[in-house]
């Protein structure tokens, strides 16, 4: 059996991690649905944890000190990058569709509940299989994942790492399809109707532009200072919750730290933060997580789950495609509506990623559509997490266990 000490197991993850890679390059199947390269690599161990665990051997231990500040240090850079001044960008609809999101992020959870009562299972089962990991994605179920297991729900890493998994996959695969049929459906004009030539290459950055090649260093030191003292301050606030009898996880002190340093940021320009900057950061931090999370993961823990994750799986799929139909009225009832709806889809099933997957293939297809472009990632990079995360909160808070 190998020991591995903190350092190298967090440098055994980041060869997990580019086995991740390597296999997301060769396997058309996993590049095509957008799974996560982490996930993908971390799983790989994982499964080889299982079977010698079925062998009755164990190949090696983990030291996971630093797995839980690269958690806090992702989740700050969301926080980081929680701008009032982006939500306002695009006005009403970029307020609209995150308010949609929220409340469907809410309703996952009430389907998840229903379900996890059908089968008699712990009602957090509902929460965890809900918003926790369909619109939060395997970084935030993980990063519950031992509140649930405080509040009784055994297995909770292996459950979110599957359930997420699940729903990127679906997300991926009929979030085309359904809004093609909306398309068709409601007759909806689109540009490559009109006669205009479909996207090749979608600006997805739109807001976000990287800064020149001499500043990028200090920009880099400007955004790892801050981060670390929202961490630092955010674990005070942390404290002073769990005095007063919230339960909340380690990183929402930090993420709310670092949205305030944000704003007064954009209010007064005295640090400017550069949003890209932070968003690398924060994307090598979850990248390294995942993978150090998945490693240790104990995947025979899952015995039993699966018919109730499948119920689960299909009931949410179904009514977040049904849902495209609200998405696309309350949007407007146009073509960018209707794009809208494909990452809706995407990200509330899985990932940014995915919804971006999803309307890059519709805009190939049909034409550009700028404002889908603008609104979907504002909401789906840098808002819906930051609201998840306080939903999830309030139902282990708040909901009878």
């Amino acid at each position: 059996m190998i020991q591995l000490d903190a350092v190298q197991t967090v440098a055994f993850a980041g060869l997990t991690l580019f086995a991740g890679y390597a296999l997301c390059r060769a396997i058309p199947f996993l590049r095509r649905y957008n799974l996560p390269e982490p996930v993908i690599g971390g799983l790989l161990v994982a499964l080889a944890v299982w079977w010698a665990h079925s062998q009755q051997v164990t190949l090696f231990t983990l030291d996971t000190t630093l797995k839980t500040p690269l958690m806090v240090a992702f989740f700050t850079t969301l926080g980081i990058n929680a701008s009032v001044r982006l939500l306002r960008i695009s006005g009403r609809q970029v307020m609209t569709f995150l308010v949609i999101a929220a409340l469907f992020a809410v309703l996952q959870n009430l389907i998840g509940i229903g379900v996890a009562w059908m089968f008699d299972l712990h009602p957090m089962f509902g929460v965890l299989a809900g918003s926790a990991t369909l619109t939060g994605g395997p970084a935030t179920g993980l990063a519950f994942a031992p509140l649930f297991e405080k509040a009784g729900l055994q297995g909770a890493e292996t459950l979110a790492v599957t359930a997420a998994m699940a729903g990127i996959i679906c997300g991926g695969v009929v979030g085309g399809p359904v809004i093609t049929v909306l398309l068709r459906r409601f007759k909806v004009i689109t540009p490559s109707s009109r006669g205009e030539s479909g996207a090749k290459d979608v600006d997805e950055s739109i807001l976000l532009r990287y800064p020149s090649e001499a500043a990028r260093e200090f920009d880099s030191l400007k955004s790892i200072v801050v981060l670390l003292m929202a961490m630092w301050v955010g674990a005070w606030v942390g404290q002073s919750f769990t005095h007063i009898g919230l339960t909340l996880p380690g990183y929402i002190g930090a993420m709310l730290v670092g949205a305030l340093i944000r704003n007064i940021d954009d209010a007064t320009g005295w640090i400017k933060l550069s949003v890209p900057t932070t968003d690398l950061i924060g994307n090598i931090c979850l990248a390294l997580f995942l993978a150090m999370a998945l490693m240790d993961l104990k995947l025979w823990e899952l015995a039993g789950l699966g018919v109730p994750l499948l119920v689960n799986l299909i009931i949410q799929v179904g009514v977040v495609a049904l849902f495209a139909v609200p998405i696309f009225y309350l949007m407007g009832r146009d073509y960018d509506a209707a794009v809208m709806g494909g990452g809706f889809i995407g990200f509330m099933l899985g990932t940014t990623a995915n919804a971006m997957a999803v309307m890059r293939k519709l805009v190939q297809r049909y034409g550009i559509a700028p404002r889908a472009f603008l609104v979907a990632p504002l909401v789906g990079a840098f808002f819906i997490d930051f609201i998840n995360a306080l939903i999830i909160t309030g139902f282990l808070n708040f909901w009878p266990h």
